[in-house]
């Protein structure tokens, strides 16, 4: 799989639209209809409208900023609590889905939290009936040198996962059938590639596990 970066961009820019479309979409039917609307209780409805997608958009920017972005404002490392909180967010807004975390150490390198991310987004799609998210994470050091190792496994009752968007994480989809919906697992591959570190995942009727392991240069 070859993709130019432009284009890779391009589908990124395309997926963070798709997913804000509809809380800002909501944010402005609320506001049209809060304009019409004179009875108290329905306005004190509207605003309470307004809020949840005013928050859902919020936590979503927060979330792609750090998945997709470069993180600006932090370093070579960022926090773990970063990823934790942009991730909890995200969930709290669906709320059939359970996190459990197991995370050793307080940050992570850049590629890392990237990463981390973006496989609990691809987690979060399978269980579209709710389920568990398991996210570890740390950052070992042998004789051989540091790397990051990441897991995340999603359990749930009939997990939907598109086998195209494995076929990105492993490198193995043309770049011709790549879209929106596989551009992050693509992205993911080609920077597993570039640090010389390696994803892979395992499906079965009623789980995703998903792992990485990124050295650190």
């Amino acid at each position: 799989m070859s993709l130019d970066g432009i284009e890779l961009a391009s589908l990124l820019c395309s997926r963070l639209c798709h997913d804000l479309l509809s809380p800002v979409g909501a944010l402005t039917n609320g506001l049209e209809l809060l304009a019409d609307e004179k009875d108290p209780e329905m306005r004190k409805r509207c605003f309470e409208l307004l809020e949840q997608s005013a928050r859902i958009s919020t936590d979503k920017l927060k979330f792609f900023r750090l998945a997709f972005g470069a993180a600006g404002g932090f370093g070579d490392m960022v926090p773990v609590a970063e990823a934790r909180s942009v991730i909890d967010a995200l969930v709290g807004n669906n709320g059939r889905i359970e996190v459990r975390w197991a995370l050793a150490g307080d940050s992570l390198p850049k590629p890392a939290v990237k990463t981390l991310l973006n496989l609990a987004l691809i987690g979060i799609e399978a269980l579209v009936r709710g389920g568990t998210l398991d996210i570890g994470a740390e950052l070992r050091a042998d004789e051989q040198g540091s790397a990051s190792e990441i897991v995340v496994r999603a359990s749930g009752t009939r997990i939907a996962f598109d086998r195209t968007v494995g076929h990105a994480l492993e490198g193995k989809l043309a770049a011709a059938e790549l879209s929106s919906k596989t551009a992050p697992a693509a992205m993911l591959h080609q920077l597993a590639a570039s640090l010389g570190g390696g994803l892979q995942y395992a499906l079965s009727e009623d789980a995703l596990v998903m792992g990485a392991v990124l050295p650190v240069a």
